[in-house]
């Protein structure tokens, strides 16, 4: 627009290029020919379906002006301009979508946005195919205008080249941008398969996957993408050893007995066997036969222990490179203890030989109902995981006698090539005395822990000394919350803290320890100049505590970016987040304050 608001010739020009370029293909000779210039001005102000015609359009003339990115994205077909087409791509996906364009630093910008495209068009039309009335194909479910919309496509408007009004042209369109996609099990038909023929998936998350129907037309799929599919994740499915079956041997690279699936996860599912005799043979092939599996979640799926000691099993003797095991949130108590014979002589020995797990680094045991005997048989298990370097262990009742059991094992593990570093000790129903029995032990290992977390265990304030020689150590990651340290205990950290501390992040919230916890905040952020992250929420402070630590964050010359105050004892007041606004990070308020007032919230720990 010119100074007097009359739109000038450029502009007119542009907006008469941009509807002819989504109407049809007739102006693209002319403009192939125009200055590199009048290209950007284009490229700059088009919507994407105008900026994806002139793209495939322009040629690819000008190598060592401007960084490219994969030249057979699309047929082998090369890609122009990529600099000064990047960036038009980047400002309309942050345009569209601000989260995801705030959150992802994509290489190619382009394809980011059409595969999000796509997976908004999938998931509008998996709203339309759930529908009990509904009965058709996938392919000629329509389009809605306001998604047309945001792509420069009007759905009436009436062209030569293709109708995207229908989810077909779209797949066909963009679906060779596709690489990572969610799809409800009304999608999973047997013509979805050909909807996504020209996709090249890496990941795919499957959810509510129920029938038969839903797991032929997901196994064409998987089948069709068994070469570049390099992650699968089901949510909220329902299984058989049929189904399984079917999905493991549709992974199978053609020729070869082998898959290159490295992430695997089943999550919040039901198995309809969940006590098995033995494994699906599939999943025993799976899993025997991923040398590239990675990471593997059997996670909150009603497990029973003979599965869990099953799959434990399988992977003792498997040859694969697994870094990460989690099968958290399942009932599988007893399952470590009948992996091992009980010598009435000697320790524990293995059910048959097998191999470690040379490669496991991370061990997710939340939530399984285990006891003190299965914190005593994951003693002699760990035997097989050399190089393990995080377990969660939280949610399980292993009492002391559990964590007494797996001390000797964390000063051994510290001394290794790869010492052991993350513990997750949350709800496991330890005593005091325990944990500071656990506590003088790592603060002496030769390598002390990078993370620790006891939260949620009834520990009172005498555990605090040895939390300050903990602190004291090159700890980064500390967790207490609502362990009852109250204000003697925050009395005696902030005693305790006599030197700089490397601490990164710290979780103290529901420790009701009013005024100190804003005293020891005010020395914590004085002596740690790498912390970045607290949570000091429902600590019973008063709003005194405000001032207190607001002048610390003030002197101090650290990084913090945010510091949670939520739900403690002062009276909400609008004007405290201006009163604070000055204290940012990266832009944005380090302070987390109570937008509202909650009079009726619970404090601490209280129901």
């Amino acid at each position: 627009m010119g100074e007097s608001g009359i739109p000038s010739l450029v502009s007119l020009c542009i907006e008469a290029v941009k509807n002819e370029l989504v109407g049809g293909d007739d102006l693209l000779p002319i403009i192939k020919e125009l200055p590199r210039n009048l290209v950007d001005i284009l490229a700059s102000r088009l919507p994407p379906l105008a900026l994806e015609k002139l793209q495939t359009a322009v040629p690819f003339d000008d190598r060592d002006d401007h960084d490219f990115a994969d030249e057979g994205l699309r047929n082998g077909r090369k890609r122009g301009r990529s600099w000064n087409f990047s960036t038009a791509w980047k400002i309309l996906v942050k345009s569209r979508w601000p989260n995801l364009g705030n959150q992802i630093e994509p290489i190619d910008w382009q394809q980011m946005y059409w595969e999000t495209h796509l997976q908004n068009c999938l998931d509008e039309v998996a709203e339309i195919a759930s529908l009990p009335s509904f009965d058709g194909r996938l392919g000629e479910i329509g389009i809605s205008d306001s998604i047309l919309k945001l792509i420069g496509f009007e759905g009436c408007m009436d062209t030569s080249t293709c109708d995207y009004s229908k989810l077909y042209h779209h797949c066909q369109q963009f679906g060779y941008y596709a690489r990572c996609l969610r799809l409800q099990n009304v999608l999973c038909s047997a013509e979805i398969s050909h909807l996504l023929r020209k996709s090249l998936l890496q990941s795919l998350e499957l959810r509510w996957i129920r029938s038969k129907e839903h797991i032929d037309g997901l196994c064409k799929l998987l089948n069709q993408n068994s070469e570049s599919l390099t992650s699968l994740e089901f949510i909220h499915c329902k299984l058989s050893s049929d189904s399984i079956n079917a999905i493991c041997s549709s992974l199978a690279t053609k020729n070869v007995q082998t898959h290159g699936i490295k992430n695997f996860s089943i999550n919040t599912s039901n198995f309809l066997e969940t006590n098995p005799v033995s494994l699906p043979l599939g999943l025993v092939s799976f899993l025997s036969s991923g040398r590239s599996l990675y990471s593997l979640k059997l996670s909150d799926n009603h497990l029973g222990r003979n599965f869990a000691k099953l799959v434990f099993g399988t992977l003792l003797n498997a040859s694969s490179s697994l870094s990460i095991l989690d099968l958290s949130d399942n009932n599988i108590s007893g399952w470590l203890s009948e992996l091992y014979w009980r010598s009435p002589s000697g320790p524990p020995t293995p059910l048959g030989i097998g191999k470690s797990f040379q490669s496991l680094r991370v061990l997710n045991l939340r939530g399984n109902n285990l006891n003190k005997d299965d914190a005593d048989g994951l003693r002699y298990a760990l035997v097989h995981i050399p190089n393990l370097e995080v377990l969660d262990m939280s949610d399980n009742p292993i009492e002391d006698a559990g964590i007494r059991s797996l001390i000797p094992y964390f000063v051994e593990a510290s001394e290794k090539c790869f010492p052991f570093a993350d513990l997750m000790l949350e709800n496991c129903e330890l005593s005091c005395n325990e944990v500071t029995y656990l506590i003088d032990t790592l603060s002496t290992l030769q390598r002390p822990l990078k993370s620790l977390s006891v939260a949620d265990n009834d520990l009172g304030s005498q555990v605090a000394a040895a939390l300050g020689k903990l602190l004291s150590t090159s700890i980064q990651i500390l967790n207490v919350e609502g362990i009852g340290l109250g204000s003697s205990g925050f009395q005696e950290l902030q005693d305790g803290i006599t030197k700089e501390l490397k601490l990164v992040k710290v979780n103290i919230s529901k420790n009701r320890g009013g005024i100190e916890t804003a005293n020891f905040l005010s020395k914590l952020i004085s002596m740690a100049p790498e912390l970045v992250t607290v949570d000091a929420a429902y600590n019973l402070m008063p709003l005194k505590s405000l001032t207190t630590i607001c002048s610390a964050l003030k002197a101090a010359k650290g990084n913090i970016e945010r510091l949670d105050l939520r739900g403690n004892i002062w009276d909400y007041q609008p004007g405290y987040a201006s009163m604070h606004a000055d204290i940012q990070c990266n832009g944005r308020p380090v302070l987390i304050l109570s937008s509202s007032p909650t009079p009726d919230a619970p404090y601490d720990d209280d129901p």
